[in-house]
């Protein structure tokens, strides 16, 4: 589908880095978060604590991993910082791997509060409780919509890894030996719940059309293992403070990623499939990034890993931005909170006409 050969990375750093460790991931039930449960559990950890709102993913998941004795499955929102201190204090985790988050860009368009909530603040919970109990990785996902974003989920994600790198920075002035906190980001992941290719099978079993917002929209593709060996290998690497980035090759056409599945399905475009063209969707870019102008990258020991060097944070105005906006999330109206974000993220330029001003 991607037209490049499948990116691998170095198993052999994961399993020494993850062997007889405690691993705690967020979002577990997810398409990420589940695939770097079934990773981890190839490394030979200690024990794998899966977390997630969602009881029937969650259960899916427990049935498929039921032969494996060393997971523990744990129902439970992020965002409840009660429940999440008994967990950290239950579990006493090694890792972390910050996987939980709302994606879906339309979605969360109309719901920022949400987005906010998830996203950054509890973002922000896991990262400070991955300090209190010492943890020796906070590695969090990211996501290329955080390069001069155009709407709420990449900003949100955008604040959020503007947290964890500050808190890393604070922290790395006070001791020599805290929690390292380390950030990925890729483009979209294929397969993925709520991705174009589940979306175009889907389309092309009911016999069409398949919608495609722009005729010329791309994007930077990678699939669920590739995504979730950069997490993990990520984790290994890092020092603390990094953003990684995976070089995923060209960005794809969508337009071609339509056509090539309607080939692969055996069919003809027009004559037994019509691809129709929606118009781009609220927040939506055209052709998204992995850097923004005031970033550039520098390489490591893996040719296809990146560092992105972006500009520094203070912790003490990051924190205290995020908490304003924390303090007023339930009463302040959605634009009020957007005017709040761009001032945080100052490339945020929405593409949302509602949110714009």
């Amino acid at each position: 589908m991607l037209e490049r050969d499948p990116i691998i990375l170095n198993k052999k750093n994961i399993s020494l880095d993850l062997k007889n460790q405690v691993i705690l991931i967020t979002g577990a039930a997810g398409s990420i978060g589940s695939e770097i449960v079934r990773q981890c559990l190839n490394f030979k950890p200690k024990s794998v604590i899966l977390i997630d709102q969602g009881e029937t993913p969650l259960y899916e998941i427990e049935k498929e991993l039921e032969s494996k004795v060393n997971i523990e499955i744990v129902v439970a929102d992020v965002c409840n910082t009660a429940r999440m201190e008994r967990v950290f204090e239950y579990y006493n985790p090694n890792y972390v791997f910050r996987a939980a988050a709302y994606k879906h860009v339309p979605l969360v368009e109309d719901n920022p509060y949400e987005a906010l909530n998830n996203n950054v603040f509890g973002t922000q919970i896991i990262a400070n409780l991955s300090n209190k109990y010492k943890l020796k990785k906070f590695v969090f996902i990211s996501t290329d919509k955080a390069v001069n974003p155009t709407n709420i989920m990449g900003a949100s994600k955008r604040i959020a890894e503007m947290y964890v790198q500050s808190l890393n920075a604070k922290l790395s002035l006070e001791s020599d030996s805290h929690t390292k906190y380390i950030t990925t980001r890729f483009g979209n992941v294929l397969g993925s719940n709520g991705s174009v290719i589940p979306l175009f099978t889907k389309q092309i079993e009911n016999g069409g059309p398949i919608t495609v917002t722009h005729r010329d929209i791309t994007r930077y593709f990678m699939t669920i293992p590739e995504a979730c060996q950069l997490v993990l290998e990520a984790g290994v690497m890092g020092i603390g403070g990094e953003i990684f980035i995976l070089d995923m090759g060209k960005s794809v056409k969508i337009v071609d990623l339509a056509r090539k599945m309607i080939r692969l399905s055996g069919l003809k475009e027009e004559e037994d499939i019509e691809i129709k063209f929606t118009g781009l969707r609220p927040g939506e870019k055209l052709k998204e990034e992995l850097l923004n102008d005031k970033e550039n990258t520098v390489g490591t020991h893996n040719p296809k890993i990146m560092v992105a060097k972006v500009p520094e944070y203070n912790y003490l105005e990051i924190n205290q931005m995020i908490t304003d906006m924390f303090q007023g999330q339930e009463t302040l109206q959605n634009q009020k909170l957007v005017q709040i974000m761009k001032r945080i993220v100052p490339e945020y330029n929405s593409n949302n006409y509602i949110l714009r001003n």
